[in-house]
């Protein structure tokens, strides 16, 4: 049986297309998408749960070898791995909140599987981390569905990242792949995601339009430019139909992360000089909330850098905010600061104004935000994401006759009036944000596996 399947940024989800209807498979109590998000005792138990809760066994000598040090290593310390002990979504969340200091916790792993240079061990390791994700929901699926889930469409951005190229590319899908068969996929397609929303929209066209299909997901925004409708609708092959594409490693997590550094790291130092009269270096403030680069993550939470920061903290007053920045280093907090400033940039969607309160280890620190200020934060990642909308417009030499928006990050009011003055007469819609992928995932799958 096939399915689609979102393996998202942000969130994951999965449907079946049967019988002209999609049907959308719970992946939590509360509904059908779960946060991309794991928590477990520490990095090596990912590894050790997927060979002995899972009885998935790793592939090639690297494989082999990561796993045989993870056991080492957890027998050392005495660890042994249970199946309740690796969490997703929310309730690994929780895990990480519950106890930031002692819980490897990881949100997106999909926007690390592009990064050049990584070494054999690390790629290794993020294959891990993405079977451990698909074979939880590979499960949750066949449950619901009562049959066995063998065929996947997944869908993936145009670019993984905005340098890399084509290698950056080969080398997140061959990861995607490997670990999805891994899982039990026994075979995999991929499509585009944008294209993928925009095959959900084809679906009620009554006439051949131009669609520039803008999905901003959580880790990257990508344009599809195709020729849709009926004439196109029921064709294995649409490269006839593609006008344009475009895409970068700009999203939902960009916005997140760019309203934190704007409107919260300025009461963690930032900006403010020591006794030398000197600013602490920026890359101290962008580093642990950059939750989506892997080196700027590990550079900010390295021992090293803590006694940087030791250093730093030498060099002020005993009530200078910078010491709150050693509080983000010995508790992990860079994921729950990031965290507060996405449920900010919710509530600011409909109220101007609102509180957020971030839980350090020695306070509850709150910070009052405008809309204002979330506007003027998200100017740099919003202009990134027009750029993408005008260069595929212009490799298309023409005007779309729609744009259709998709992803959930598009639901923001900001960057839809920001698409809507670039073509004001162009009519800009939107439709089912967070399943729209999906749905044309699994509308696909039901055609190229029948």
């Amino acid at each position: 049986m096939a399915v689609g399947f979102d393996y998202g940024t942000a969130n994951c989800s999965v449907s079946e297309f049967i019988n002209t209807e999609i049907i959308q498979v719970p992946l939590t109590k509360e509904g059908c998408y779960l946060p991309s998000t794991l928590s477990a005792p520490n990095t090596e138990s990912v590894s050790e749960y997927l060979f002995k809760c899972k009885g998935i066994k790793p592939e090639g000598e690297v494989g082999e070898a990561l796993l045989r040090r993870a056991i080492k290593h957890n027998k050392e310390e005495g660890l042994v791995i249970h199946p309740e002990d690796v969490q997703f979504g929310d309730q690994a969340f929780d895990s990480y909140l519950a106890d930031p200091r002692d819980t490897y916790f990881v949100k997106s792993p999909k926007s690390f599987l592009g990064v050049m240079g990584l070494r054999d061990g690390q790629l290794t390791f993020f294959e891990d981390l993405v079977c451990a994700m698909m074979v939880n929901i590979k499960i949750q699926t066949e449950n619901y569905l009562q049959k066995s889930v063998t065929q996947a469409v997944i869908g993936r951005p145009v670019n993984f990242l905005g340098r890399g190229g084509q290698d950056s590319n080969k080398q997140a899908e061959g990861i995607l792949r490997r670990a999805a068969g891994r899982a039990g996929f026994k075979e995999v397609e991929f499509q585009f995601e944008p294209l993928a929303a925009g095959i959900d929209y084809e679906a009620n066209l009554t006439s051949d339009k131009n669609v520039l299909v803008v999905d901003i997901g959580g880790g990257t925004t990508d344009c599809s430019f195709v020729q849709m409708g009926p004439s196109w609708r029921d064709k294995h092959d649409r490269s006839d139909s593609l006008i344009a594409h475009t895409g970068q490693r700009v999203g939902g997590n960009d916005l997140d992360i760019y309203t934190a550094f704007k409107c919260f790291m300025h009461e963690f130092g930032m900006g403010s000089p020591n006794t030398m009269g000197l600013d602490v270096p920026i890359t101290q403030f962008w580093n642990p909330i950059a939750i989506n680069d892997v080196q700027a993550q590990r550079q900010f939470y390295s021992q090293e850098n803590y006694k940087q920061l030791k250093l730093l903290s030498k060099q002020v007053s005993e009530n200078h905010n910078l010491l709150r920045l050693l509080e983000v280093h010995q508790g992990t907090l860079g994921y729950a600061i990031v965290r507060e400033a996405e449920q900010a940039k919710i509530s600011l969607s409909n109220q101007t104004s609102c509180r957020a309160e971030i839980q350090l280890i020695k306070e509850m620190l709150c910070c009052d935000i405008t809309r204002g200020q979330v506007e003027q934060a998200l100017s740099t990642p919003i202009e990134k994401m027009t750029a993408l909308v005008t260069e595929a417009i212009k490799q298309g030499s023409t005007n779309p006759d729609v744009i259709y928006l998709t992803g959930g990050s598009a639901r923001s009011p900001i960057i839809t009036k920001a698409i809507e003055s670039m073509v004001p007469n162009t009519p800009v819609v939107g439709k089912d944000y967070f399943g729209s992928v999906t749905a044309g995932l699994a509308r696909w799958a039901a055609l190229i596996f029948k």
